[in-house]
């Protein structure tokens, strides 16, 4: 196919659905791939009824092979990404003293090597045509280790560092890497339905966040982004 393809690892029903919803308004063809496939169906046929093209695959951001496997499907289903989302994550709440190595080692990966795997099949491209962008969501834990939330910071810090070493070694060469610190909770279904007195202006909206990774794309490299925060107006910092 010709057209531009942007790849979203972690599209969920919130933000990686509001993603995607926006790359495609612009043109883009989506790849879409989350661990299960039934996060994954319902924004691919809302793109298909708006004559958009998506590919869903079943992915596990932490399994190099499954990652491999996943952008090969939608290589041959849409051709080369030219922009790289990576939304993944794993949350486990937890003293040092009572995680299992297993659950410390599961979050790193699906918080950070996901993304280590997924840029290392879109940057051979990227480099060749001399442009691309990979964007990495980030969280509050990204800046911050607070006590019982090892699992998350870690990974998360790793994901900053990931993103600073890409942008230094690739941004030369035309590649825009930005990593976005989501500072507060998302407006999600899930948040809703366990939360559903919360007030809307308490949560970061998918779809204004979904416009800022847009215009981080679409960013003049004379002026380009390397990290930034997001967050709701009433949340403290």
């Amino acid at each position: 196919m010709d057209s531009k393809v942007t790849v979203i690892l972690g599209a969920g029903p919130g933000l990686g659905a509001a993603i995607a919803r926006r790359f495609t308004r612009e043109g883009f063809a989506v790849g879409l791939m989350a661990r299960r496939e039934k996060s994954l169906s319902a924004i691919r046929e809302e793109i298909e009824d708006t004559n958009g093209a998506a590919v869903a695959v079943e992915t596990d951001a932490a399994d190099a092979e499954s990652v491999a496997q996943a952008f090969g499907r939608v290589r041959e289903g849409l051709g080369d990404p030219e922009v790289f989302i990576y939304n993944a994550g794993a949350f486990q709440m937890g003293s040092i003293l009572d995680l299992t190595p297993e659950q410390f080692d599961d979050c790193f990966r699906a918080n950070c090597s996901g993304a280590f795997y997924g840029a290392q099949q879109v940057l051979p491209t990227m480099v060749e045509k001399g442009s691309g962008t990979l964007i990495l969501t980030g969280a509050t834990a990204s800046l911050r280790g607070s006590a019982n939330f090892a699992a998350l910071a870690t990974g998360k810090f790793g994901l900053r560092a990931l993103a600073q070493s890409m942008a230094r070694e690739f941004g030369p060469q035309g590649i825009h890497v930005a990593h976005v610190v989501i500072d507060g909770q998302i407006d999600t279904p899930q948040l809703r339905e366990s939360q559903p007195d919360r007030e809307e202006s308490t949560t970061l909206s998918p779809d204004a966040i979904a416009d800022t990774y847009w215009q981080l794309h679409t960013q003049d490299p004379r002026a380009w982004t390397l990290e930034l925060d997001l967050r709701p107006a009433v949340e403290n910092f």
